[in-house]
């Protein structure tokens, strides 16, 4: 659930008053990840990679407080839970948006995955959890491979976001290049950084 807070009430103050309205409020910063746990794992148990990555990334924010605000128009909101969206090809070979509510339990996140992106790309709706829940975007581009992407400040959504292409072999290895965007107002650079550093280690550490 999501309710407005006082910016001044929260650690994010100072933040609130210098980013909001700035001409390009939005950061992106840049990471290779060795993602080989991840092939393995997917390959050994027949799971998705993007899902496997995708847990990773709702586990690796949710004991960041910063995650759980959003700058929303001219406000700042204050949610209880994290989801992680998913671009999903559709019925109709054009992509639409599937949000998926982040579990601890990967078992329980892999059966929301698992049914929310089907009967996305059944329908050709979107699932949108971003009343309730502040959603972390994603993109893959999974047919090639790139060295990073830099997303865009619409004005509109303030959510943070990665993007990633097809991970490579370097030698014994699985190594993939993504790259982070998020709202001034929401975090620093120290805060991106420890989800970055999060998030390579949740990768590691699955089992």
């Amino acid at each position: 659930m999501a309710k407005e807070v006082d910016p001044q009430n929260t650690s994010r103050a100072m933040a609130f008053k210098l980013w909001l309205n700035a001409p390009n409020p939005m950061v992106t910063f840049f990471k290779t990840l060795d993602v080989t746990n991840l092939v393995k794992i997917g390959k050994k148990k027949h799971l998705k990679f993007n899902m496997l990555l995708d847990w990773c990334i709702g586990k690796a924010a949710a004991d960041i407080k910063e995650f759980y605000l959003l700058p929303v128009g001219d406000k700042l909101m204050q949610y209880d839970t994290i989801a992680v969206n998913t671009i999903v090809k559709n019925k109709n070979g054009e992509v639409s948006s599937c949000d998926i509510p982040y579990s601890e339990d990967l078992e329980t996140f892999n059966r929301d995955y698992l049914k929310h992106t089907a009967q996305v790309a059944e329908s050709g709706q979107d699932f949108d959890l971003s009343a309730d829940s502040m959603v972390i975007g994603t993109s893959a581009i999974v047919d090639t491979e790139i060295d990073g992407a830099v997303g865009m400040n619409s004005g509109i959504f303030n959510n943070p976001f990665l993007i990633w292409g097809k991970y490579r072999k370097k030698f014994f290895r699985y190594i993939l290049p993504i790259s982070f965007q998020f709202h001034h107002t929401q975090m620093d650079g120290a805060h991106a950084g420890k989800f970055l550093e999060n998030l390579q280690k949740e990768i590691n550490g699955l089992k």
